[in-house]
């Protein structure tokens, strides 16, 4: 294999479409908004200049590397792919509908894949003709740096199909690892109460965001604090991911903190909105 779509051009799908290009795959990279795709491209572009500066690619890489992505606001440009990776927005119906269309779209030997953080891979393989070669390929933020990929075999997912993705994952220089598909699956199933423990804390009163980080990161050797992650992931995102936990597996462990329901609404979201647990103006915390 080695032409991939990139289906979603933001975070995400910039990263990995930057992942792709770098080991030597010629990748379309698509979505819907064209002044998406001109910031995934400058993205791409800022974040090999960094790899340059670090020594970990030559100086003429990076112009190589994003001759590779091709871009483009239609699905059709799944065509020709051997690989498609939909990196869209975490809304299941948003997922049905792009695989529904990619089935269609893409070469009957290709193989589907869902960079999803919970929404349950059996269904949106359901929404093809090709169940057994639809799966998960959940790369963590940022791509380029991060080396895991879970990847997520759904209920009709292949033997091959699996075998296939946890090689591709290899050589793109990541180390896979291979799940189940129930909600959240391993990464956020363990993650997402953490984080809204923390923020039981916060509401709590038992104390504030810098001091629950400090906890964490001097206690448990976390590199980053639940509060300082959850801003980065995006309060709404994180939400979400625990609505999916409570519905698909039923247990009140799994229910969302009101003060994080409260802050959604409120629009202070993290990094993405300037506010969340931190003020990334001032650096300070709400408290």
């Amino acid at each position: 294999m080695t032409r991939a779509a990139v289906i979603g051009a933001g975070t995400m799908g910039n990263g990995i479409a930057h992942v792709f290009a770098q080991y030597g795959w010629e990748v379309a990279l698509v979505d819907s908004a064209a002044g998406a795709l001109d910031k995934a491209t400058a993205t791409i572009r800022g974040n090999l200049d960094r790899q340059v500066k670090k020594g970990t690619i030559p100086a003429e890489a990076p112009g190589e590397i994003l001759a590779r992505v091709k871009t483009g606001t239609s699905l059709d440009a799944a065509a020709g792919a051997d690989l498609v990776v939909e990196a869209a927005s975490e809304n299941p119906s948003v997922k049905f509908a792009i695989f529904e269309q990619l089935d269609r779209i893409a070469p009957p030997g290709a193989i589907l894949a869902t960079n999803t953080s919970s929404i349950s891979i059996t269904e949106i393989a359901a929404r093809t003709r090709r169940p057994e070669q639809v799966i998960g390929m959940h790369f963590m933020n940022p791509v380029p740096v991060m080396q895991l990929v879970e990847v997520i075999r759904g209920h009709a997912t292949s033997d091959a199909t699996t075998a296939s993705v946890m090689e591709t994952a290899r050589t793109l220089g990541k180390v896979p690892v291979e799940v189940h598909d129930y909600p959240g699956f391993v990464a956020n199933r363990v993650l997402m109460p953490m984080i809204n423990e923390a923020i039981f804390c916060v509401m709590e009163g038992v104390a504030t965001p810098e001091s629950i980080d400090t906890v964490m990161k001097l206690g448990m050797a976390h590199p980053m604090g639940p509060l300082a992650l959850a801003d980065f992931i995006g309060l709404d995102v994180c939400l979400a991911i625990l609505d999916v936990l409570h519905r698909g597996l039923g247990d009140d462990k799994y229910r969302a903190c009101p003060l994080l329901r409260r802050m959604v609404a409120a629009g202070q979201l993290g990094r993405k909105t300037g506010r969340g647990f931190y003020s990334y103006e001032s650096g300070k915390g709400t408290g």
